[in-house]
């Protein structure tokens, strides 16, 4: 998956959510934390399929917030 910094270079797309071990590995969370916060509602997920995704931008307010 690329995760490409400057969301205004051309060509590059930035993910919009991402799976469970992929939130995990950017946020350096575990996955039962991130299963808590996503209960909590501190992060906003979508079940698609069998997948359940992590939307970037919750993650990313997480992550700033710090909370």
């Amino acid at each position: 998956m690329n995760y490409n910094e400057n969301p205004a270079q051309p060509g590059h797309l930035q993910p919009l959510a991402y799976s469970i071990a992929d939130a995990c590995q950017l946020s350096s969370l575990g996955k039962t934390y991130v299963y808590k916060l996503i209960k909590e509602g501190k992060l906003t997920a979508r079940k698609i399929g069998n997948r359940t995704l992590v939307t970037a931008e919750s993650l990313r307010r997480l992550i700033e917030q710090g909370e």
